[in-house]
């Protein structure tokens, strides 16, 4: 993987198929220096009210009002999680913070606040650093909180590492209470973000499928839909969709010490056929495994009926496991983060 230094500096940050870390601007995050770096990315911000003390001393002060919190903490790394010529810096941004805030919202929670280290070179332009700040803003508000503090450090590569904290219902929604019978449901989008990953691997016209990309650069939880459900709904267990459907599925199978058969005829995606055409791909493959849409799978009580936003697309079933049609899944089933190619 090339390190960010070594992106020629005449790349256009803002053209498809260009380094998003190049940028004409003379003024670096080396020539503004930390503590300056630091004011700049915490100016002119109004806190949630989650966030009792912002940025400016050693530490924040993030409200607990049920008198505990739920957190949650994850990494991105360049070239791993994102690449520099995919993506702009409000994209980066808003997927780091998107990805912390659907761990919290699964588990029930409303967002509250996000601690963010960030790790760049020296020769960063300070117009990236402004434009990441911005997406992380922009979907922090979206989660209904705000950025408390964080860290910069220097760094060959960006690294990006998020903390977020959410305010738990009385009974927070873990994996482990699905029970026989229960139907299994999603509410968002799958396979989205795997269709827009595989257009921009295989180098295809992006302006034929720009939603489809825009999901993969930019993922969209659908926060509304979990925290908006009525308080007497019958959920006993759900996940983030991260690492892909059936991977995430399995989380729940084995933390509640059920099976789970996954209904294929419920999954179809008509948006996602073109660009399985075009790719010579299986749409149904990246709905099953594709990872990052960052939708929501969850289990309801057996008869009862589905909030708003939910779909459903299965059925806990005794047993372990999980299946999709009544037989094995063959292949991977997701992402792992130290497998062979993963």
């Amino acid at each position: 993987m090339s390190p960010v230094l070594s992106i020629p500096p005449t790349a256009d940050r803002t053209s498809e198929g260009s380094s998003a870390i190049t940028d004409s601007t003379p003024r670096t995050v080396r020539e503004l220096g930390e503590f300056a770096l630091i004011a700049r990315m915490n100016g002119g911000r109004s806190q949630s009210t989650g966030v009792l003390l912002g940025p400016g001393d050693d530490a924040a002060i993030v409200a607990a009002p049920a008198g505990r919190y739920v957190v949650s903490t994850d990494m991105l790394v360049q070239d791993r999680h994102f690449r520099l010529d995919w993506s702009a810096p409000g994209d980066i941004g808003r997927k780091a913070i998107a990805q912390n805030a659907a761990d919290v919202v699964a588990m029930g929670a409303a967002p509250s606040a996000f601690v963010v280290s960030l790790g760049c070179p020296a020769d960063t332009p300070v117009a990236f650093i402004d434009d990441f700040v911005d997406g992380m803003w922009i979907e922090a508000h979206r989660a209904g909180a705000s950025v408390a503090g964080g860290d910069v450090v220097r760094s060959p590569l960006l690294v990006i590492s998020v903390t977020a904290f959410g305010d738990p219902p009385d009974r927070p929604v873990l994996r482990s209470g699905a029970r026989p019978g229960d139907t299994v449901a999603v509410a968002g989008r799958l396979g989205w973000s795997a269709a827009g990953l595989a257009l921009l691997a295989a180098g295809a016209d992006l302006g034929k499928f720009p939603e489809v990309v825009a999901a993969h650069r930019v993922p969209q939880p659908p926060y509304d839909t979990v925290l908006g459900m009525p308080a007497d709904a019958a959920i006993t267990a759900m996940a983030d969709v991260s690492d892909g459907l059936l991977a995430d599925l399995g989380h729940i199978a084995r933390s509640s010490g059920i099976a789970v058969d996954v209904d294929p005829a419920l999954l179809g995606d008509p948006a996602l056929e073109p660009v399985a055409e075009l790719l010579g791909a299986d749409s149904l493959g990246w709905i099953l495994t594709g990872g990052e849409d960052h939708a929501f799978v969850a289990t309801f009580g057996a008869g009862q009926p589905l909030p708003d936003g939910w779909t459903p697309v299965g059925r806990v079933e005794a047993g372990s496991g999980v299946t999709v049609g009544g037989e094995p899944w063959t292949g991977p089933v997701g992402w792992e983060s130290f497998a062979e190619g993963g």
